[in-house]
């Protein structure tokens, strides 16, 4: 049997990003080997109130209920949410206004990149369901288009 050799300064690299990310698992892959780090998560301090409106938590049911719905706008990827361009500026989109398909509605930032996340049609804000400067999962819902 081939033993993986183990990179300490790796393993303490990929548990920086945990951190600084707020992500709870990472996985970088090279070859025939693997490191993954993984750790257990932690309760989310409560944000302070931001512009936007944030609706309440919806139930695991509600979840699939959302993901399902034809306006829903997706994660593509792990990273942290941001509903501003930059701290104290107003943000993207708020309920209730109009966006064009194309229209920036968010970043989500992942490895120091921030990404934006725009309208894949035009409607009308229904709900935001992430708040800004929280961690966001690959397929969830970040909010919904009318």
């Amino acid at each position: 049997m081939t033993r993986i050799p183990i990179d300490p300064d790796a393993i303490r690299a990929l548990a920086a990003v945990l951190n600084e990310t707020g992500l709870t698992e990472i996985e970088i892959a090279e070859k025939d080997s693997r490191i993954r780090v993984v750790r257990a998560a932690t309760p989310a301090a409560v944000a302070p109130a931001v512009a936007a409106p944030i609706a309440p938590m919806p139930t695991v049911a509600a979840v699939a209920d959302l993901a399902s719905h034809p306006g829903a706008v997706l994660s593509p990827m792990v990273g942290v949410a941001y509903l501003s361009p930059e701290p104290g500026a107003s943000p993207f989109v708020s309920v209730g206004q109009h966006v064009t398909a194309g229209q920036t509605l968010l970043l989500i930032e992942a490895m120091k990149t921030f990404n934006q996340i725009r309208a894949p049609k035009d409607g009308t804000v229904a709900r935001i369901l992430v708040a800004n400067s929280t961690p966001v999962e690959y397929g969830e819902v970040l909010l919904i288009l009318e």
